[in-house]
């Protein structure tokens, strides 16, 4: 039996989906940068997540922010932009400085701590450290992308 697709079938299943996340790489003036102990895996990565429709990049990096840490933050610039090619996940990094609050955990994290860069790639796998050593190096903004493991290279 042979199946007939339409043309708009046919872009639809070849048009791929994408999300996009947000996430902060939150400098302290001494240098320390703020990491969150994921509650749904128990990773290190940084705070941040599913960017909100209505909601511009730099809103939904804040709102990210305080949710899971209780840290308020004021946004400096876009460092870098990965993707990974497994999930279809396009995440936005930006770098960020405090500006108030206290930490705390929440139902998304059960750990917060302020890392200095060179625990960073102890603690997170390569995909995630690597946004946060991006985020310093003051050459981005970085395009990077990964299957969720390692960096791909290009």
């Amino acid at each position: 039996m042979l199946l007939h697709m339409s043309n708009s079938a046919r872009e639809a299943q070849s048009t791929p989906l994408h999300s996009v996340s947000v996430a902060g790489a939150v400098v302290r003036e001494d240098g320390r940068l703020l990491a969150i102990r994921r509650a749904d895996n128990g990773t290190w990565e940084l705070p941040g997540g599913v960017l909100e429709l209505a909601e511009a990049p730099e809103e939904g990096v804040i709102r990210e922010v305080f949710e899971e840490t209780g840290i308020h933050v004021e946004v400096d610039e876009l460092t870098g932009v990965y993707k990974n090619t497994s999930r279809g996940v396009v995440a936005l990094v930006f770098r960020c400085k405090p500006s108030g609050g206290f930490e705390r955990t929440s139902d998304e994290s059960t750990a917060v701590e302020w890392l200095m860069p060179d625990q960073v790639a102890e603690r997170m796998s390569e995909v995630f450290a690597v946004r946060l050593l991006d985020a310093l190096d003051g050459m981005g903004p970085h395009v990077r992308s990964h299957d969720g493991l390692r960096l791909v290279q290009r």
